[in-house]
């Protein structure tokens, strides 16, 4: 097999793994793997670029839990956790030129696998709105900056 032909196949081989989907308010990456490796993989993501995270939402548990107390049983997930962290550069950097971005804060990157797809596992986030001054604009897309590196970092391992 040529070198052409090598590389041609490892481009096909990534793009059958991981996928990538956004809309005006979130995006969204598809990978195939076990949900426990794929949520390390973002928690040690988050931790490289030197932040902590201060929250793990458990959303499947509470979805499971609290639906059967309103009747309805149906499975949302199979398993789903928002882990929360906040960047003090870059939300300085957001919330001085434009106080207003205070509600980008904290961030959470969502890590899911639904019932009808077991071996597939999300990674989703909110898309910050590019709007306000050019300086709280150019603020946001730091932080989306920050949010695609590090759920590139996490599907690359």
């Amino acid at each position: 097999m040529t070198a052409k032909a090598k590389l041609l196949f490892l481009c096909l081989l990534f793009l059958s793994q991981a996928s990538a989907a956004a809309d005006d308010y979130r995006i969204t990456h598809a990978v195939n793997g076990k949900f426990e490796d794929v949520r390390d993989n973002v928690a040690d993501a988050i931790a490289m670029q030197g932040l902590v995270i201060n929250n793990v939402s458990h959303m499947s548990e509470m979805l499971d839990r609290t639906g059967k107390d309103l009747g309805d049983t149906s499975q949302v997930f199979l398993r789903a956790e928002i882990l929360e962290f906040c960047s003090a550069s870059v939300s300085r950097e957001s919330m001085k030129v434009d106080p207003h971005s205070i509600v980008f804060c904290p961030y959470g990157i969502a890590v899911y696998v639904l019932p009808a797809e077991p071996g597939k596992v999300y990674l989703s986030y909110r898309k910050p709105a590019a709007a306000g001054t050019p300086q709280a604009r150019k603020a946001l897309r730091s932080l989306e900056k920050l949010m695609h590196d590090i759920v590139q970092d996490a599907m690359q391992k």
